[in-house]
């Protein structure tokens, strides 16, 4: 079997916890990076993933609000839980872990999602938005310490055309407006990330992560974003296999808006 690993805004672990049980019955990844898990610590579910037979957890939490776990079937270590901005919020977890011949370095992100006006003049939530992503370039892709770096995780920003539903419609939607998309592309690209969905699939293609609850029937409108992303360092590109979008997912029970991303490398 191929390695995988998934990312998935879950909006609250405890919560959704039967579908979270579904997806690792039904798919059974390697490694499971959440976000938004809204959980603080001491309360993680730990024993439940470990009667799955996910004996390996790591989380960044706290009461209520963002919060990031990692959790899998082999051993990791924590390597780091980075702040940013100057703000004790649980964005961020990176863990290490042996695979495919790699010390592989792990970042799980929660990126702010900016509130609703997208003026940083005057909304500090945005401004602060902006300002994370400019701080992600000092998470590199290319790290001496490793042999390879994977960054995954709910960025909040949909950053090409067809991400979107409407391009057109959406370029003063926080989100995908052209302050964040240019300067999240910059970031990435300066910091040596490959895109590995947009590798699979091309940027002429509608690709999407999320749909929101607002909308009476999400499949039949589909007016969706990819906000969820899978990075990697240059040289294990071409050790993926694939990538899956489990669209089916925001279907499932008491659904999270976003839907699980499945990256599938060519290791053991």
């Amino acid at each position: 079997m191929p390695f995988s690993i998934v990312t998935w805004n879950i909006n609250s672990v405890r919560l959704r916890m039967p579908i979270v049980e579904r997806l690792l019955n039904e798919y059974a990844p390697d490694v499971l990076c959440l976000q938004e898990t809204k959980c603080p610590d001491e309360q993680f579910p730990t024993a439940a993933f470990r009667k799955l037979g996910y004996q390996h957890v790591a989380f960044n939490g706290q009461k209520g609000y963002h919060g990031v776990a990692t959790i899998a079937r082999r051993p990791i270590e924590i390597v780091e839980k980075r702040q940013f901005c100057g703000i004790v919020d649980s964005r961020h977890l990176a863990t290490r872990l042996d695979v495919g011949g790699h010390s592989l370095l792990l970042h799980n992100f929660y990126v702010p999602a900016g509130g609703d006006e997208p003026d940083p003049e005057i909304n500090p939530k945005f401004r602060h938005k902006l300002d994370f992503v400019e701080e992600m370039r000092a998470v590199k892709a290319d790290v001496a310490d490793f042999s390879a770096s994977v960054l995954v995780g709910d960025l909040n920003i949909a950053p090409l055309e067809n991400d979107v539903w409407s391009h057109k419609q959406l370029l003063n939607v926080v989100s995908h407006t052209p302050i964040e998309t240019e300067g999240f592309e910059a970031m990435r690209n300066a910091c040596r990330w490959v895109d590995l969905m947009r590798m699979r699939v091309p940027p002429e293609e509608k690709l999407y992560t999320w749909w929101s609850y607002r909308a009476r029937d999400w499949e039949a409108s589909n007016r969706g974003r990819r906000l969820d992303h899978v990075w990697s360092s240059e040289n294990i590109k071409g050790d993926l296999l694939d990538i899956e979008i489990l669209r089916a997912a925001r279907g499932w029970d008491r659904p999270s808006d976003h839907v699980p991303v499945i990256a599938r490398f060519a290791w053991e």
